[in-house]
C-alpha cells in the first residue's frame, strides 16, 4: 500500500474520530484500515494512534504526521486540478462548510459554482464555528461561510492572520411561530419573544451566543424549552411541536409557503450579524478555490446573496 493512501486513511480517522466510520468513508473494512495505520506506524517508527476500546485520538507524533498528510493530499488534489485545467476542463473537489444558519446560502453558492464549472464537485458540510476555523487552519477545508466577528475578538486575533475574510451579508433575525399562536405580521420585541416557549440551538453554537446576547440587550434572560444542534429540528419544533424559534432570513427564505407558520421580524434591539466567506490565507490557492473566489466576488452572486439572505415572506 502506498504512503499517500495510508495518509488518506489517517486523515479520515481524524475527521470521523471512529475506526468503523472512517473505514466506511474510505470504502474499506475496519481491519484493513487498522492494518494500514499500523504499517504507517512501522514506517515512521512511532505510535501515531491511541488505541483502546474506542478511538483515543492521535499522539503528539500522530499530530505531526497528520499535518504532513493534509499537506500531501492537498498537493495531490492541486496537481490533479492543474492537469485537468490544462486538458480543457477543470475537475476536482472543493470542501466547503458553513455554520448551520448559513447552510442555505452555501448550498445555493455550490449549485451556482457547478453551473459555471461542471467538473468541480463541491462538498457542503454543516459545522460549528470552531470546527470551521480549525478546518481552515489545517487546510482540510477550502472555503467556509461563517461569522467574521469571531475572528475580531482578542482571543482569536492570531487566527485572523491565517484566515482571509470576504464580507457577504448581514444576518437579520425573525421569530418563527405556529400560525395559530399569532396571526399578526407586525415586528415583535425580543423581550416579548423571551416569554414564549422557545426551541434554540445548543450553547456550543455561535448563533446561540448571538441570540442570548440579544435577549440580554433587551433586558431579559431566556431559558430554552428545547435545544438542538439541528436547524431542521428548530423548524419542526415550530411546525410540529407548537414551540417558537429564532431564525435568520436565509433560513426563513427556505421555508415553504404555509398557513401553519407565522414569521415576524425581531426588534428592540434590531440585531444584525456579519456573515462572511472565509478561506485559508496562503499564496497558492487550488484551481477550484480560485473559481469559487471569482464567483464569490461576482456581481451576479452578490445580487442573489443580498436578496436571499434578507428575504422574509
Amino acid at each position: 500500500m502506498n504512503l499517500l493512501t495510508s495518509m488518506r486513511y489517517l486523515v479520515a480517522l481524524n475527521e470521523h474520530r471512529h475506526f468503523a466510520r472512517a473505514a466506511q468513508a474510505c470504502h474499506i473494512t475496519q481491519p484493513a484500515l487498522s492494518n494500514a495505520l499500523k504499517a504507517l506506524e512501522d514506517e515512521f517508527g512511532a505510535v501515531i494512534v491511541r488505541r483502546g476500546r474506542v478511538f483515543g485520538g492521535l499522539t503528539a507524533e500522530g499530530e505531526q504526521v497528520l499535518v504532513t498528510a493534509l499537506s500531501m493530499l492537498r498537493a495531490e488534489e492541486a496537481l490533479r486540478q492543474d492537469l485537468s485545467a490544462a486538458a480543457g476542463q477543470l475537475k476536482g473537489q472543493l470542501r466547503m462548510a458553513a455554520v448551520p444558519t448559513a447552510i442555505p446560502m452555501l448550498t445555493r453558492f455550490a449549485a451556482l459554482l457547478r453551473v459555471q464549472h461542471p467538473g468541480i464537485t463541491p462538498m457542503v458540510l454543516s459545522m460549528s464555528s470552531l470546527e470551521i476555523e480549525t478546518g481552515l487552519e489545517d487546510l482540510s477545508l477550502d472555503l467556509a461561510l461563517g461569522y467574521s466577528e469571531r475572528l475580531e475578538s482578542g482571543s482569536r486575533a492570531a487566527r485572523s492572520a491565517r484566515i482571509s475574510v470576504w464580507p457577504q451579508y448581514q444576518e437579520h433575525y425573525f421569530l418563527l411561530s405556529p400560525a395559530a399562536a399569532e396571526q399578526s405580521q407586525k415586528p415583535v420585541k425580543w423581550s416579548q419573544a423571551a416569554r414564549l416557549p422557545l426551541c434554540l440551538l445548543t450553547p456550543d453554537m455561535h448563533n446561540r451566543l448571538i441570540v442570548d446576547q440579544s435577549f440580554m440587550a433587551a433586558g431579559c434572560g431566556v431559558s430554552a424549552a428545547m435545544e438542538t444542534n439541528s436547524v431542521l429540528s428548530l423548524m419542526l419544533a415550530v411546525t410540529e411541536g407548537g414551540l417558537h424559534s429564532v431564525l435568520p432570513g436565509a433560513l426563513v427564505a427556505t421555508l415553504p409557503e404555509s398557513d401553519r407558520i407565522s414569521v415576524r421580524p425581531l426588534i428592540a434591539p434590531k440585531v444584525q450579524t456579519a456573515i462572511a466567506f472565509l478561506a485559508p490565507s496562503q499564496d497558492q490557492a487550488t484551481r477550484a478555490q480560485q473559481a469559487a473566489l471569482a464567483l464569490m466576488q461576482s456581481q451576479a452572486w452578490r445580487q442573489q446573496c443580498a436578496s436571499f439572505a434578507g428575504a422574509v415572506r
